[in-house]
């Protein structure tokens, strides 16, 4: 981990997005903040959607970060973002990706983390630039479902659009998750390499890494957006800049942004 990145725990708070993003906005960030709650209030997800998070059982935190590129620089970072994210989780339980693999974890375009098809977390990322030439601050919002899916998925109930995961079923009977802060600390650590060598290479290096974990390859697929009729298609992974390919019977469709789901072959 960098020496200047600045960790701040709080017991609750509304948003751990928000407040880094006020910030932000006061012109108050110097350093990279990791900001984690132990219980968030009024946690957020994409799309203005709720996130349910639980004390105890779940991992809640943002992390603001400055990038030198420009925003229109930065497409493919939610890409990005998984990938840290299961490396950190590989490190915080000494399992290696291949086994994680394995065990049916999976990134969902553009920015969910699946275990055998159930969320087990997701990503938000806010924030920008107040003028050319500044830093582009980014607030990385992530939600991890750490054990007890079953609790998460029954306080959803018909909001559920898919099942719920949690990381504790990666482990196996004989052991247990490590402990919240030591995950946090790993995935911060993770983020930070990531992050940085991102700032200097741009996502077209990830391409072919964030594919092998792709939930959807080859896959039918419908993808929604606001005030927009729905793609049907079928996934095909993404271009260079971490656009969803999808095709559609002789031609291929590049998405740049829309909540995906899968739906069943006909």
């Amino acid at each position: 981990m960098t020496t200047n990145c600045i960790l701040e725990r709080v017991a609750e708070t509304r948003s751990t997005n928000d407040d880094l993003l006020a910030r932000w906005r006061a012109g108050e960030l110097v350093d990279p903040v990791a900001r984690i709650a132990h219980h968030q209030t009024a946690g957020k997800g994409r799309a203005g959607r709720t996130w349910l998070a639980k004390p105890e059982d779940s991992l809640s935190f943002s992390l603001a970060f400055p990038f030198r590129r420009s925003p229109a620089e930065l497409s493919g970072l939610s890409l990005l973002v998984g990938l840290a994210v299961v490396a950190g989780i590989a490190q915080a339980c000494q399992l290696d990706q291949a086994s994680l693999y394995s065990l049916g974890l999976r990134l969902k375009w553009p920015n969910d983390l699946l275990l055998n098809n159930a969320k087990v977390g997701g990503i938000l990322i806010e924030g920008g630039q107040t003028k050319i030439g500044d830093p582009t601050w980014m607030v990385i919002g992530i939600g991890i479902n750490l054990r007890h899916a079953e609790l998460f998925e029954n306080a959803l109930g018909d909001q559920a659009k898919q099942k719920v995961g949690s990381l504790d079923q990666l482990i196996s009977q004989t052991s247990s998750l490590p402990d919240t802060e030591f995950i946090w600390l790993k995935l911060i650590e993770s983020l930070e390499g990531y992050l940085s060598d991102f700032d200097q290479t741009g996502f077209t290096a990830y391409q072919n890494e964030w594919e092998r974990w792709d939930a959807y390859r080859d896959q039918a697929v419908r993808i929604s957006g606001a005030q927009q009729e729905a793609i049907d298609g079928i996934a095909k992974g993404i271009d260079r800049s971490g656009a969803l390919l999808v095709q559609q019977d002789h031609h291929t469709l590049t998405i740049h942004a829309g909540d995906v789901s899968l739906r069943a072959q006909s």
